[in-house]
C-alpha cells in the first residue's frame, strides 16, 4: 500500500493487471500487520463480492497461508479471521444496508460500474472508526462521477496499470482474441490501457449529461417499444445487432432500460429481441431494414408471428434522425435506468459524420418511435404467414 497520508487508495488498472489480488493483499495486511477490525467489502451486486472478492481465484479466501485464512459465513455475509477482525459483505445495489455499521477499513471493487453512487457515500459515513480509517478502490476506468471525483481528491492516492504488465500470468489465448481484437480501440484504451477517457469534441451527448439524467429504478411505463438494427454477418468480425428496450413513463418521460446487443446470427438475435418484448410487455418491434428487407421482419416472425412488428427505413442522415433525440435529453426527458456502459461509451464518443454505431442506431429508433413518430403508423403482424419455431 502507499505510504503517507491517505484516505482513498484508488487503483485504475486494465482487465487481468491483479486488480482483485491487490486488493484482497490489501486487506489481509490491513487485518494482519496495521491493526483493523471493522472491514466492508462492497461490490457492484451481492454475487459479485461473493464470486470474486471472497471465493474468487485471487480473492480472500485463496491467498495466505492457510492459518490466516478467515472463516467464511455465507449467510451471515461475514468473514472472520483467527485475530478477531470481522469483515462483512455489501451490495452496491443496496445502499441502506451501509446506512447504520461503521467500519475502520473498506475494499471497493469494480466502483465505475455501480449503478447506485448513494452506495459510495453511505459507506464513507460509516467510515469512522479508529484513528485512520482508509479505503481501497480497484476499478477498470470509466469516466463516472465518483471516478472523477476521486482523481481530484487531495487525499486520494491513484495507481494505475495496464494489462499488459502483468501479460506473463495471463492466458496466450487472451492475447490472441481479447486484446489483439481491441487493440487500438477506444474500448481498448479503457479497458486494457486503463486511461479515463473524458468527452468527445462534437459528440451530441456526454457523459455528464447521461450521469445528470439517470435513475435507478423503472417507473410504470404506458409504452414499449424494443428496436433491433440487425448485422449483415454473423462471425467474430461482425458487427454487433444492437437490441434496445425503451419506453414512455406515466409521467410522460423516456426511459432506455435494456441493451440486449451482441454478435448473433439471425434467429439468435430474433429470440433475444423477443425475449425482452416478452419480458417486458412491449407494444412494439422496430426494426431497420435498410439492409435486411422483409427479411428482418420474416425473422422476427419465425420466433413470434404474433408480435407487433414495424419496419423502418433511414431516410434522413444518421445526425438528423440523432439531433432531436439528443436535444430531449438535454431537456431532461430521456433517463437511463441504471448502468448502460456500452449504449453510452457509444452516444459519447459518436460525432456527426462518423459512421454510427449499433446501440446508438437502436436507441435513436425506439426513441423516435415512442416520441416522434406517434403510434398511428403502419405496423404488420406476421400472423399464419410463416411457422413459428421453438422458442
Amino acid at each position: 500500500m502507499p505510504t503517507g497520508q491517505w484516505v482513498t487508495w484508488l487503483i485504475l488498472a486494465g482487465r487481468g493487471w491483479g486488480k482483485t489480488r491487490t486488493g484482497a493483499e490489501a486487506i489481509r495486511r490491513a487485518v494482519f500487520e496495521l491493526g483493523y477490525q471493522r472491514i466492508a467489502l462492497v461490490a457492484a451486486t451481492a454475487a459479485d463480492t461473493r464470486d470474486v472478492m471472497v471465493e474468487g481465484e485471487s480473492g480472500l479466501l485463496n491467498i495466505g497461508s492457510p492459518d490466516e485464512r478467515p472463516l467464511y459465513e455465507s449467510s451471515k455475509r461475514r468473514l472472520t479471521w483467527p485475530n478477531g477482525a470481522i469483515a462483512t459483505l455489501y451490495s452496491a445495489e443496496e445502499s441502506d444496508r451501509l446506512r447504520g455499521p461503521q467500519h475502520d477499513f473498506a475494499w471497493c471493487d469494480e466502483i465505475a460500474t455501480w449503478k447506485n453512487p448513494d452506495t459510495w457515500d453511505m459507506l464513507l459515513f460509516g467510515l469512522r472508526l479508529g484513528d485512520d480509517p482508509r479505503v481501497v478502490v480497484t476499478t477498470t476506468p470509466r469516466p463516472t462521477k465518483i471516478v472523477k471525483e476521486l482523481l481530484a481528491d487531495s487525499t486520494c492516492v491513484v495507481t494505475r496499470g495496464t494489462t499488459y504488465e502483468n501479460r506473463d500470468n495471463l492466458a496466450p489465448t487472451f492475447y490472441s482474441k481479447i486484446v489483439r481484437r481491441y487493440e487500438g480501440t477506444r474500448l481498448g484504451r479503457q479497458e486494457l490501457l486503463a486511461e479515463v477517457l473524458t468527452d468527445t469534441p462534437g459528440a451530441l451527448w456526454t457523459y455528464e449529461l447521461l450521469d445528470a439524467c439517470r435513475v435507478h429504478e423503472l417507473p410504470d411505463l404506458v409504452r414499449v417499444v424494443v428496436a433491433i438494427d440487425p448485422a449483415v454477418t454473423a462471425n467474430e468480425e461482425s458487427d454487433e445487432t444492437g437490441i434496445i428496450a425503451a419506453g414512455i413513463g406515466s409521467d410522460g418521460h423516456g426511459y432506455v432500460f435494456g441493451d440486449e446487443s451482441d454478435i448473433y446470427a439471425p434467429v439468435e438475435w430474433a429470440r433475444a429481441a423477443i425475449k425482452l418484448y416478452r419480458e417486458h410487455f412491449a407494444d412494439l418491434i422496430v426494426a431497420e431494414v435498410n439492409n435486411g428487407g422483409d427479411m428482418v421482419g420474416f425473422t422476427v416472425a419465425t420466433v413470434d408471428p404474433h408480435a407487433n412488428f414495424k419496419a423502418v427505413r433511414a431516410s434522413r442522415g444518421k445526425y438528423t434522425r440523432a439531433e432531436p433525440i439528443a436535444a430531449l435529453y438535454e431537456q431532461g426527458f430521456i433517463h437511463h435506468v441504471g448502468d448502460l456502459a456500452k449504449l453510452e461509451d457509444q452516444l459519447c464518443t459518436w460525432v456527426p459524420g462518423a459512421d454510427s454505431p449499433d446501440r446508438l442506431d437502436v436507441a435513436v429508433w425506439a426513441l423516435t418511435e415512442l416520441f416522434l413518430e406517434g403510434e398511428d403508423d403502419t405496423r404488420v403482424v406476421y400472423e399464419d404467414r410463416v411457422s413459428i419455431s421453438p422458442y
